[in-house]
């Protein structure tokens, strides 16, 4: 299939376009949200080809994934076809509501030429889209590999834009989770959570000095550092799913997770420590990095617990047999190649 889809986000637009199909990424001169092409932080295959707007009209395109409300406007206008009248289409959701939890309505609600696709259970259940057929997808993440030496006396989270997505992200969590570990933040955006978190929280400062921004790394280098930590923090309080967390799993980490939206789904017992109480987390996080042996253990589970259920293999046979239902008349090849990076 020739699928035409935005690069909105990279960790898991890496996984898809790791199918057998051929991916139109619109592409502008002045890159921006709406043209963004291929990235330059992660390795994507051959199929994955940049798409000036302009030449659209005229490609073979079987499938539209639609991410955002305006891609409607823009696949009408570019390709000249409407998604879901003239071109099969699906709406791909990543996020959980941003308004009312349990009743925010989908921006495609109440849509039958559309099939509305979430990427977690807990999405599917607080969006409220009407009469739109709906499915879910599961995340899968390409595996990094086991890295895990936990040789750091600290704890690593991952965490983008930390001082302007403030609560939702948890950053008012971290003066005290640094109480049972130090913290090392990685992410867009964190070289300006110290100072955030001195002025603006008033943070006590040799508390703050226990949370260190590391910074904004590309891909392979961060996993080799967070590896490095004895233990993987997650703090968001209202996320889809952080796919830093699944990730950090993958790399043989134990985790301490705030119990929220996907979480208890995503982390089974065992794994380190899973709670909505912060001083329980902060006790995980001492325990953990106190405790070696114990933490590469948990670690060793974790990363069975996400390969199995975030694997690349069932990811994509799950996305090539909803492809199959949206654009029945365009089937999907068995078993198609994968081409992963």
């Amino acid at each position: 299939m020739r699928i035409l889809i935005w690069h909105v986000h990279g960790s898991w637009t890496t996984a898809f376009v790791q199918g057998g199909h051929d991916y139109l990424i619109p592409t502008l001169p002045e890159r921006g949200p709406w043209g963004g092409g291929r990235p330059a932080a992660w390795q994507w295959p051959a199929g994955a080809v940049e798409v000036a707007p302009g030449d659209l009209a005229d490609a073979d395109v079987d499938l539209v994934v639609l991410q955002r409300p305006e891609e409607l406007d823009l696949a009408a206008r570019w390709l000249g076809r409407t998604p879901g009248r003239d071109v099969p289409a699906v709406y791909l959701e990543h996020n959980a509501p941003r308004g009312h939890a349990a009743t925010s309505r989908h921006p495609v609600a109440d849509r039958s030429d559309l099939l509305l696709v979430h990427v977690t259970h807990f999405n599917a259940l607080m969006w409220d889209a009407g009469s739109t057929p709906t499915a879910v997808v599961e995340h899968g993440v390409i595996d990094p590999g086991y890295r895990y030496t936990g040789e750091l006396t600290a704890a690593a989270a991952v965490i983008n834009e930390p001082v302007r997505r403030g609560r939702i992200t948890g950053t008012d969590l971290l003066p005290g989770l640094a109480a049972g570990a130090p913290l090392d933040v990685f992410g867009i955006g964190v070289n300006g959570l110290p100072a955030h978190l001195r002025d603006d929280l008033g943070v006590d400062p040799a508390v703050a000095a226990r949370i260190r921004a590391v910074g904004d790394l590309p891909q392979g280098r961060m996993h080799d550092e967070l590896a490095r930590r004895r233990v993987y923090l997650h703090t968001s309080r209202w996320t889809s799913l952080g796919l830093s967390l699944i990730e950090a799993m993958l790399l043989g980490m134990p985790v301490v997770v705030l119990n929220t939206t996907e979480a208890s789904e995503a982390v089974p017992d065992g794994v380190g420590v899973r709670s909505t109480d912060p001083a329980r987390l902060r006790d995980g996080l001492r325990e953990l990095v106190a405790d070696p042996a114990a933490a590469a253990e948990a670690g060793r589970r974790a990363r069975q617990a996400a390969l199995s259920r975030y694997g690349l293999d069932r990811f994509l046979a799950d996305w090539d047999a909803l492809l199959e239902r949206a654009s029945p008349a365009r089937p999907v090849p068995v078993a198609a190649p994968s081409r992963r990076s």
